[in-house]
């Protein structure tokens, strides 16, 4: 992944490629759509980045005290080594973003994979693809919040927790020094208090924003006109709260602030500007100087921030985190808006030059904004979630030997479960011109139930033996689904044709493996077990119903019924959710009667994300509702679907019988798949004999493997669909 980084001692600012952070427990990993450049913090630290040594230590007294305490303890050069070593490394810039969940750490509850979040830390919201989040630096993204908007989340939490420690009360009258980015959320969070705000700031372009944004009046602090705005608005006993909010070596803030506070007012620092307070002016006045820790309680505390320990809401009422929950909050209600102090939008490739352009003072801003790769533009709402389907890429083509009718093609069986021995091997085993040759399982037992039931010639348990093994021709994975895709990387890898029953991956990390043995050996040679397009029953009703020369609309109820209490289907977090499970068997049947692979993916569910409505969309405008259910009538078929186009329908039932209607025709053309009634052939056979064929051949698979990735990609889309409660669109890889 990519992150901006600093050398300190050299000043130099790079993206670099570095290790995606692992996901340890108690936090969540994010992937970043949005990160906000704080205008302040971070170009001060940019700025203190490029200054001599020396200027660098003028800056940082308190820096330069540790290493002197550090000289006293371990002497001159072991102290020179480890500052040397420190400055002359990478450093992390941000600490604000808006991102997706994409994997959540053991022991969090609150947040699933493709939530939006807001992120705060400066160790953990950094201006990088992915970061790793703990618990108490992150809150859900309010519905309908701009990601955008939603990244101004930290900066919101400073200028909150300075408004607290100022303790406004309805009607008072604050002075607001600096109308930088944090300035300006402190007026805006102040008028929505009920207090009167005059800002001061030497730039009149930001004066007029924080007018525009709620402040009674706001001048230059060297002029005449703050002042005279305090005494009108105050009848002349000064503002009651005075709140620093500007940074610099200049000490006019702190005395202006007592100049216009009222007796015993309250004085409070956000940013970091010069203190050295007048002392008569302050004790006269007897006022009250407060500074605010950053985001709020908790900050710096790493039993807080690392290790999730919250602090009782009847003891800390506003934490970090509810802190950043509160601001999103006013967001979402439009008591604060973050657009107006938009000034700029960069593509986070131009991180560098972003930098520069802030620095050399050619971009003027009060707030810049990251975006990150595949980010579309909101255009004032939500962007919706896009999930990339990859691209299929072979350094070369593995070439399948002819085989003479003659030779038999020899076949392996990673798995003998339920599946295998009911739906595949009985077509297998009386095939002619097939040998099982090895039965692969993790126990003794399985294995050699199987081979004594189908003939295999051979049962063992070392999968590296049968990989090994160059006289045979196919492998069949036919395990729990979390094996399939690692176990189908690893077949390709070594050269074999594979027949991988669904589903090929339960995430795009698993696909993105699968593809990427491909490419490395070159061998596609792949199948997946997608039976239904092969059932006669449905080929023929695709027959009868012909050519399409308009758009079309697919409902598909799949009456899926409840599983048993211990099926192994019910163990989500290892073997995916059920729709990941069998989804794409009905994917693959939508795509496979529509022609197409689908281009965006919208997914809702009923509590608990059991009973299931999928809508694919496709290119030509046809769309396929996926009804997939767990609370019907048993007795009601498993399978029903309907196709209408062109003034006719295409219906199934349960693939015991079909009819199509069409305009013109009297009555309806029905036939019925067996003579026996509900008897179903789903396709196993048809699909077995195409395989059998393509591995005897040397000739195409069954499925093109570009439609195999593009039915996993949209099956992986409905959990992200789920989780975001947007359509999913399915962009192809470039």
């Amino acid at each position: 992944m990519k992150q901006v980084v600093q050398n300190y001692k050299s000043g130099e600012l790079a993206v670099l490629d570095v290790p995606v952070p692992g996901c340890k427990p108690g936090g969540v990993l994010v992937r970043t759509a949005y990160s906000l450049i704080s205008t302040g913090t971070e170009l001060m630290k940019v700025s203190e980045a490029g200054m001599s040594m020396l200027g660098k230590a003028r800056s940082r007294p308190d820096q330069v005290a540790k290493v002197m305490q550090s000289v006293a303890t371990n002497g001159v050069p072991a102290t020179y080594r480890k500052v040397m070593g420190k400055l002359d490394s990478y450093t992390p810039l941000g600490y604000s973003l808006c991102g997706v969940v994409e994997q959540v750490g053991a022991g969090v509850d609150d947040v699933k994979a493709g939530d939006l979040v807001a992120c705060a830390g400066n160790e953990h919201a950094l201006h990088a693809e992915l970061n790793w989040v703990p618990k108490n630096l992150y809150t859900p993204v309010p519905d309908g919040l701009a990601p955008r908007h939603a990244a101004f989340g930290t900066v919101g939490s400073i200028a909150m927790q300075g408004v607290r420690q100022g303790e406004p009360q309805l009607g008072e009258v604050a002075l607001v020094i600096g109308l930088g980015l944090i300035g300006q959320l402190v007026v805006q969070l102040l008028t929505a208090a009920g207090v009167r705000v005059v800002g001061a700031d030497p730039d009149p372009t930001r004066c007029e924003l924080a007018e525009r944004l709620g402040a009674a009046a706001c001048g230059d602090p060297a002029s005449t006109a703050v002042e005279a705005a305090v005494a009108e608005l105050t009848d002349g006993h000064g503002v009651d709260q005075v709140f620093l909010a500007a940074g610099g070596g200049s000490n006019q803030p702190v005395e202006l602030a007592a100049r216009l506070a009222r007796d015993r007012g309250r004085v409070v620092d956000i940013g970091k500007c010069r203190l050295d307070l007048p002392w008569n002016a302050y004790y006269e006045k007897e006022l009250d100087v407060r500074f605010s820790r950053s985001y709020g309680p908790g900050r710096y505390d790493p039993a807080y921030e690392l290790e999730g320990r919250d602090y009782p809401i009847g003891y800390v009422r506003w934490t970090e985190r509810r802190n950043l929950a509160c601001f999103l909050d006013l967001l979402a209600r439009g008591s604060v808006d973050v657009e107006p102090l938009v000034s700029h939008v960069a593509d986070f490739d131009d991180a560098v030059e972003t930098y520069q352009s802030l620095k050399d003072g050619d971009l003027k801003a009060v707030a810049v904004l990251f975006r990150y790769p595949e980010q579309a533009e909101e255009q004032g709402e939500s962007a919706a979630p896009e999930v990339s389907v990859p691209e299929v890429r072979r350094t070369g083509t593995t070439v399948a030997p002819v085989r003479s009718a003659k030779t038999p093609v020899r076949l392996a069986f990673v798995g003998a479960g339920n599946y295998a021995t009911s739906m595949l091997l009985p077509h297998l085993a009386q095939r002619e011109g097939v040998e099982l040759s090895t039965v692969v399982t993790t126990t003794a037992l399985s294995a050699a139930n199987a081979q004594r039931k189908f003939g295999f010639a051979e049962a063992t348990t070392d999968l590296d033996a049968v990989l090994g093994d160059k006289s045979i021709d196919a492998v069949f994975v036919v395990t729990r689904h979390s094996s399939h895709a690692e176990l189908t990387r690893q077949a390709l890898l070594a050269g074999k044709t594979v027949f991988v029953e669904k589903p090929l991956a339960l995430s795009e990390d698993e696909l993105a493996g699968v593809l990427a043995a491909v490419e490395e050996s070159g061998n596609d040679r792949l199948q997946v077990g997608f039976n239904r397009r092969f059932a006669p029953l449905l080929q023929e009703a695709r027959k009868r119903f012909g050519a399409r020369t308009g758009p079309a609309s697919l409902r598909y109820l799949v009456n899926a019924g409840k599983l048993q209490h211990g099926s192994w289907y019910l163990q989500q977090g290892a073997e995916g959710s059920r729709f990941a499970g069998e989804g794409g068997h009905f994917i693959d049947t939508a795509s496979w009667l529509l022609d197409a692979d689908p281009v965006s993916v919208y997914a809702t569910a009923a509590p608990g994300n059991e009973d299931l409505q999928v809508v694919l969309r496709y290119p030509d405008g046809s769309t396929a509702t996926i009804s997939y259910v767990t609370t019907g009538a048993a007795g009601f078929p498993k399978e029903t679907l309907d196709l209408i186009a062109d003034g006719k329908v295409l219906r199934l039932d349960d693939f015991v019988r079909a009819s199509v209607y069409s305009d013109g025709t009297v009555g309806r053309k029905q036939w019925v798949s067996s003579r026996l009634p509900k008897a179903r052939d789903k396709g196993q056979n048809a699909e077995l004999a195409a395989f059998i064929k393509a591995v005897r051949t040397g000739g195409p698979m069954p499925v093109p493997l570009e439609s195999l990735v593009a039915t996993t990609s949209a099956t992986l889309a409905v959990q992200a669909g789920l989780a975001g409660g947007a359509p999913v669109t399915l962009a192809r890889a470039r």
